[in-house]
This record gives C-alpha cells, sequence and structure tokens, in this order.
C-alpha cells in the first residue's frame, strides 16, 4: 500500500512528501492548476519514493509552466535521479541533487 502523498505550497515553493507512485498522485494531478500557481521550485527532498508514473508527472509540471519558465526540482533523492538518468531526462529537467 502506498504512504499518502501530501503537498503544500508556500512562497513559490511546491514541496511535496511521502510516496509519489501511480497509485498515490491522481488528486495532485487533479489539483494540478491550483498546485502549481506561482510555482518556480519543486522540493522533493522529503519523497520517500518514485516511480516511472511519478516521474512522469514532474517532468509535466517542470516544463508546462504558463511563463513558459521551467520549474526547478530541488532535493532530488537518489531513487529519482537514478530514474532521471535512466529515463536520459537529465537535458530536460532542471534539478538539484538532495544530500
Amino acid at each position: 500500500m502506498s504512504q499518502a502523498l501530501r503537498w503544500q505550497c508556500e512562497e513559490g515553493v511546491l514541496s511535496l512528501q511521502g510516496e509519489l507512485v501511480h497509485n498515490s498522485l491522481s488528486e495532485l494531478w487533479q489539483q494540478r492548476r491550483q498546485a502549481l500557481g506561482g510555482v518556480k521550485i519543486i522540493d522533493v527532498s522529503r519523497l520517500s519514493r518514485v516511480d516511472s508514473a511519478g516521474l512522469a508527472l514532474l517532468v509535466h509540471f517542470s516544463t508546462s509552466s504558463a511563463d513558459q519558465e521551467v520549474v526547478a526540482l530541488q532535493g532530488v533523492i537518489p531513487a529519482l535521479h537514478s530514474l532521471i538518468m535512466l529515463y536520459n531526462l537529465s537535458d530536460v529537467l532542471s534539478y538539484q541533487v538532495g544530500v
């Protein structure tokens, strides 16, 4: 069973926590317009797991800004970084690997 996905927006940062997997992301997808309003950074450092569906959502979120500005991923966890490399998305995404 997937851990619940929680998110909050504050000062241009969308912070995600929990598991960003196929079974947990539908509510965030449905509320994407509200969640992404004014967002410049998506903080993924508190995610415990990401699958390919979660990565697809992050790619969409980071490249579909209304003002054509790329939204950066902050705190990319090792498992997510592996997916980014596996799918050859390092040139598509702006991201910072977490500590």
